[in-house]
């Protein structure tokens, strides 16, 4: 084996020596800066992510206290809508409640003047029929005819007394 054969170390030495500063050269002057560049911008684009990121986030607080104002206006304008209708409403409510209350009283008034009417009708019918039947029962007791005049006279003192 020539490897082991010590005559050959020396030129095996050199070799050796070559392609080490060769592989150190090439490994410090090529890879090592390109790995360098690589890890720079990974580095470059992580930092201005992370910076986008927070440009975004604070963006997103300003849309969000945006929407939270927004949100709490259109609420109290409901609010306060809904409180106008429904005061709107009542005194709506109340007004006719009120006309149909006045125009129920005057239904009222005016049934109980033809109640009124009717009972007075009623009792000026009666008295006519009591003056009829109180003459026929006077001339009927007293054989003679019975003046209708008197009958009535005393039908409506009869009739006034109770």
């Amino acid at each position: 084996m020539p490897q082991l054969n010590i005559a050959m170390f020396p030129t095996q030495l050199f070799w050796l020596a070559v392609c080490f500063v060769a592989l150190y050269l090439l490994v410090s002057y090529v890879i090592v800066p390109r790995l360098g560049s690589v890890l720079d911008e990974r580095q470059r684009r992580i930092d201005d992510n992370l910076e986008r990121a927070t440009e975004l986030k604070a963006e997103a607080e300003t849309a969000i206290a945006v929407y939270e104002k927004a949100l709490n206006e259109a609420r109290s304008k409901a609010q306060e809508t809904l409180r106008e209708k429904t005061a709107a409403m009542q005194a709506e409510a109340e007004a006719r409640s009120r006309s149909l209350g006045e125009k129920l009283a005057a239904e009222i008034k005016a049934g109980e003047a033809r109640v009124a009417a009717a009972k007075e009708a009623a009792i000026q019918g009666v008295r006519g029929l009591a003056a009829e039947v109180a003459g026929d029962l006077a001339s009927r007791l007293t054989a003679g005819a019975v003046d209708g005049a008197k009958a009535s006279t005393a039908v409506d003192s009869v009739m006034g007394s109770r």
